[in-house]
Formats: C-alpha cells, sequence, structure tokens
C-alpha cells in the first residue's frame, strides 16, 4: 500500500483543532457550544462524547443536555429557545437522529441561524447557495479543507457528488461550486452513473451503501473522498467501511481518504471551527483568513 495516496484525516483535523485553539487564545475569548441529546441511541452517545472531548481540547466549554426518549417536543423547543436566548451560549448542536415524535426540520429550524453550527437552517443553507459568509454544514467543509489540502486549487475540475442528502450531498456540490468546480450530483434516478462518475477528478461518495464503488467507477488519477460509514459483518467480525471500495480503489486514484480516520475527524474539527466562527461573529470581532468559514480558500 502507498502511503502517499492516503489522505490522514486525523492528522489533517489536529491541525485545524489546533488552529482553532490558537484563535481562541489570541482573541481571548471562551466559546460555549451546547450540545442537546434526546433519547439512547448508542452511536449518538459515542458521537456526543466524541465531540466533548474534542471541544475541551479546543478551549471550547461544552453544555450538555441529555433528554429522555419520550420528552415532548415542545420542551424540546423550549430548551432551543432558552439557549437562543442566552447569549453565553454560542452554538447549539441538536444530536441527530431525533425520535420519531419530535420533526426533525422543526427542531433545526427553531436554532438561531446565527448559532446553527451545523449549519441546517435554512437561512444558513440559502445563504451558502447564494456564496454569502454563513455557517456551512461541517461535514462537507472538512472535505473541501481535504480537497484543498491535496490538488490546491481545484478550479476547473469535474467533480461528482454521489448522493443528495441536504446534510453533505447538496452542500457538498455548493461548496465546490464556490471552488470554481464543475460539479454533477449522482443520485438513485441518475442514468449511466458509472459512465458519468468516471469522468470526475474528485469523486465525493456520500451515498450511505457499503463498498458500492469499485475502480469500475473512477478515472485513474482521481480522488475519492469517502463519506461513508457503513458497519458490515464478514467472517463473524464486525467492521467500518465505507461507500467506496477501499483495496479496489487504491489501485486507481492518485488519493483517498481511509474509513475509519479520513472524513469522521474532520466533521468534528469544523464543528469547533464553526463554534469559533460564531463566538467571533456574535462578538462582532473581525476573522482573520484561518478563521473563516471553508469556502474557497481553505
Amino acid at each position: 500500500m502507498n502511503s502517499l495516496k492516503l489522505i490522514d484525516g486525523k492528522a489533517a483535523a489536529a491541525g485545524v483543532l489546533r488552529q482553532v485553539k490558537a484563535d481562541i487564545a489570541r482573541h481571548g475569548i471562551h466559546p460555549a457550544l451546547a450540545v442537546i441529546l434526546v433519547g439512547d441511541d448508542p452511536a449518538s452517545h459515542v458521537y456526543v462524547r466524541n465531540k466533548v472531548l474534542r471541544a475541551e481540547e479546543a478551549g471550547i466549554r461544552s453544555l450538555e443536555y441529555r433528554l429522555p426518549t419520550d420528552i415532548p417536543q415542545a420542551d424540546v423547543l423550549a430548551l432551543i429557545a432558552r439557549l437562543n436566548a442566552d447569549p453565553s451560549v454560542n452554538g447549539i448542536l441538536l444530536q441527530l437522529p431525533l425520535p420519531a415524535h419530535i420533526e426533525e426540520a422543526l427542531a433545526l429550524q427553531a436554532i438561531a441561524p446565527s448559532k446553527d453550527v451545523d449549519g441546517f437552517h435554512s437561512e444558513n443553507v440559502g445563504g451558502l447557495s447564494q456564496g454569502r459568509d454563513v455557517l456551512t454544514p461541517c461535514t462537507p467543509s472538512g472535505c473541501m479543507h481535504l480537497l484543498q489540502a491535496t490538488l490546491g486549487d481545484l478550479s476547473g475540475k469535474h467533480a461528482v457528488v454521489i448522493g443528495r442528502s441536504n446534510i453533505v450531498g447538496k452542500p457538498m456540490a455548493a461548496l465546490l461550486l464556490q471552488a470554481h468546480c464543475s460539479v454533477t450530483v449522482l443520485h438513485s434516478r441518475s442514468v449511466n452513473a458509472r459512465e458519468l462518475c468516471r469522468q470526475a477528478d474528485i469523486v465525493v461518495a456520500a451515498v450511505g451503501r457499503p463498498q458500492m464503488l469499485d475502480a469500475s467507477w473512477l478515472k485513474p488519477g482521481c480522488v475519492v473522498i469517502d463519506v461513508g460509514i457503513n458497519r458490515i459483518e464478514a467472517g463473524g467480525r464486525s467492521r467500518l467501511v465505507g461507500d467506496v471500495d477501499f483495496d479496489s480503489a487504491l489501485a486507481v486514484a492518485s488519493a483517498i481518504t481511509p474509513v475509519p480516520g479520513g472524513v469522521g475527524p474532520m466533521t468534528i474539527a469544523f464543528l469547533m471551527k464553526n463554534t469559533l466562527t460564531a463566538a467571533l461573529q456574535q462578538a462582532n470581532t473581525p476573522r482573520s483568513l484561518s478563521e473563516a468559514p471553508c469556502l474557497s480558500t481553505c
């Protein structure tokens, strides 16, 4: 295995977190991130624990609100309203998925756009599509950081995004457009998806199907960002794999993110970066280039 082909998300995330910590110290601020976890989903508990740990490492104060599965929707919305009104809270993260009785879109929309560190509020989504300076979703922002660290200027590259979710696919396409890529979005209704994907200089796989993409989907020399995290059972053992058949793709791609250790750490790192950005915006503090949201320059 040629290690030069691997895009090290852990190392890149550590660099982002070091910069966040340095900027927090330089500005003399104390950002606070409120994390709301509803229910007992085991994966969500792991994600929240990791986010809290990274927040502490970066110098961000974390506030945890662990709510029972059967809590009424009105109580969740009331908590969000209190956090919106609290000037000491800079960012609000509502951990997904939510129990079935809580309307996800309504709850996400209740978070103030200025504290929406996940970048899911419609005002931030619309701002991203218009190229405005808004809080952007963490996973696509982390993917952009990895791509630009690997390739430099992305202008003119043909990027294919596989998947059109509101969390990854759509904002990923918007960020790639801002970086002056030609962008194709493939999804379940796409015709000749494999042939279209083989034209791409950049492939971002975010479809949620384990090892769906093998070498036959890839143009030689392309860069692959694998957003998928899927657990499979093989030989009596459980392991995590991406949406890309890693071993097959490794023989074709010029660079690829592993799973785990690729995009995952970047998502948490950019959550901390967004929290810092929100705190600075709320304080009306000018930001340096290193603190700007990851659009077309990072």
